[in-house]
């Protein structure tokens, strides 16, 4: 379940990932199945081959792509979360969201 976002946001993220662009959208979640994890980020573009390879450069596993259309997107949660947001200054959601 998310929550913590509101429909702007989300429909900003949308347009970006329509557009091919890498976006960015960190909300609070549960799910049971990672009981210590309170956030995730979805890092989304319709571009496929751009996402995949923004995976790879992040040392990530493409495999693991959500390929949903219209919204393809790889969730990052943990440690990896913090630091590649970090990395991709995120600044705002990092602050937000209580990562720093």
């Amino acid at each position: 379940m998310a929550f913590g976002i509101k429909r702007e946001e989300l429909n900003r993220w949308k347009e970006a990932v329509k557009r091919g662009e890498i976006a960015f959208l960190t909300h609070y979640w549960v799910d049971s199945r990672f009981p210590d994890i309170r956030t995730v980020t979805k890092v989304g573009c319709a571009d496929l081959e751009r996402l995949s390879a923004w995976c790879t450069e992040q040392g990530l596993n493409p495999a693991y792509i959500h390929r949903r259309p219209p919204f393809p997107h790889f969730d990052l949660m943990g440690s990896r979360q913090k630091e590649i947001l970090q990395k991709e200054r995120q600044w705002e959601q990092l602050k937000r969201f209580g990562l720093l």
